[in-house]
């Protein structure tokens, strides 16, 4: 009876516990089943709203534009300024080359254009000689002739011998002989000239082009940076022999950086160009978060133009997920502050959700290329020198004058 009393007064007392403890037990189910559906509501919304509008790659690293910078003559490398890594700005010098053999090259050049204009003076003295020739013989002929005239009316009444007649003539034929040799000669030492100024003679703009030619070449011993960069890779030693378009520096230019960020096809179909872009480096890692946009979408994916491009024509062919790499342009605040180096890896996360931008970039206008300035003031520089002396050497200033009334006195005459 003890026994049986002491069961129903613990059965008793657990029928009290599980009923006391049923409530509580229902209401942790119903948060647990409430926070459940809130964190599935919140994912929903995170995802209809945020998720689904990015497109997210850690294939991505930086890039930017190399410059080489190579010798332009041949020669022997006598200084090299810079190294490895150091930065560099536009039109500071670089490598010097021995400009011995093109300072000779210069001289040489420079009197050979002395030498032509020489000529071409002497052969304008020769036009005027000859010009005055020409009217001395145009003289001996109108006189001859006048001479011819006088006598051959006498001839006919017997006052003039026969023989003083055919020496009159005789004399007419030579005075045309001459007058016709000096008129030949004179007209090959004008053609010779040629018309207008001697200063823009074809001999003389030769000349001045080979000067010109040996001032840039002289130019060309000192090789000064292009552009502001940085020193990525140097292949030249003082004392080193060097020919012409020779590698001698690798300049990398780390300001106008980007991001080459290589999507998977699938993940292609919302990117736009002109979307904005968020993007985190390794080096800096999250803390800095870089701003950037799409610029360009690639035309092919990278294995279309690897250097060995990928066989699918085979039976044991597997489909593998190709990536396109998209180009992202940074804004330069954070850049200026934390400065990227060339291939360091990226984090990029795109925003698709503006999705009016076009798929292909727009075609740029053609642009001529541009000469390098510094090359551009040695020659104007040089041809403005080299027509100077050509200026100074024929006296330009009555060159023309006195040419026309050298050519125009003797017809005047002949006339006459």
């Amino acid at each position: 009876m003890a026994e049986q009393n002491n069961n129903s007064s613990n059965g008793a007392s657990s029928s009290r516990n599980g009923g006391a403890t049923s409530p509580a037990r229902k209401r942790g189910l119903r948060l647990v089943a409430g926070l459940f559906l809130i964190g599935v509501a919140a994912f929903v919304v995170w995802y209809l709203t945020v998720s689904r509008y990015r497109e997210s790659t850690d294939n991505a690293y930086v890039a930017a534009d190399s410059v080489t910078v190579a010798s332009r003559i041949a020669g022997t490398v006598q200084a090299v300024a810079v190294g490895e890594t150091d930065g560099v700005q536009p039109g500071q010098w670089l490598v010097r080359i021995d400009d011995r053999d093109a300072r000779v090259a210069l001289a040489r050049a420079r009197a050979e254009l002395l030498e032509t204009v020489r000529d071409l003076a002497q052969l304008r003295e020769r036009e005027k000689s000859l010009g005055a020739q020409l009217a001395a013989r145009n003289l001996e002929l109108a006189e001859s002739r006048d001479n011819l005239a006088r006598r051959e009316p006498l001839a006919a009444d017997r006052t003039v011998s026969a023989e003083e007649l055919a020496h009159a003539k005789s004399a007419v034929q030579l005075a045309e002989a001459r007058a016709q040799s000096a008129e030949r000669e004179r007209a090959a030492v004008s053609a010779a000239l040629g018309e207008g100024s001697l200063s823009a003679h074809p001999r003389v703009d030769a000349a001045v082009a080979r000067y010109t030619q040996a001032a840039l070449n002289a130019s060309y011993t000192t090789i000064a940076a292009p552009l502001a960069g940085v020193v990525a890779k140097k292949a030249v030693q003082p004392g080193q022999v060097v020919a012409p378009n020779q590698p001698l520096l690798t300049l990398t230019p780390l300001g106008g950086a980007w991001v080459e960020a290589n999507f998977k096809e699938s993940q292609l179909k919302n990117v736009r160009i002109g979307q904005p872009v968020t993007l985190e480096a390794d080096v800096y890692g999250s803390s800095v978060e870089y701003e950037g946009t799409v610029v360009g979408i690639g035309a092919g994916t990278g294995a279309a133009f690897a250097l060995l491009p990928a066989q699918n024509a085979t039976g044991n062919w597997i489909k593998v997920t190709q990536r396109v790499p998209v180009r992202i342009a940074l804004k330069p605040d954070t850049v200026a502050k934390y400065p990227l180096r060339v291939g360091l890896s990226m984090d990029v996360t795109v925003n698709t959700k503006d999705r009016s931008g076009a798929l292909l970039p727009t075609a740029s206008p053609a642009q001529a290329p541009q000469a390098a300035a510094n090359d551009e003031a040695v020659l104007k520089s040089a041809e403005d020198e080299a027509r100077g002396w050509v200026r100074t050497a024929l006296g330009e200033s009555a060159e023309r004058g006195e040419r026309n009334v050298s050519s125009a006195a003797p017809a005047a005459k002949a006339k006459g």
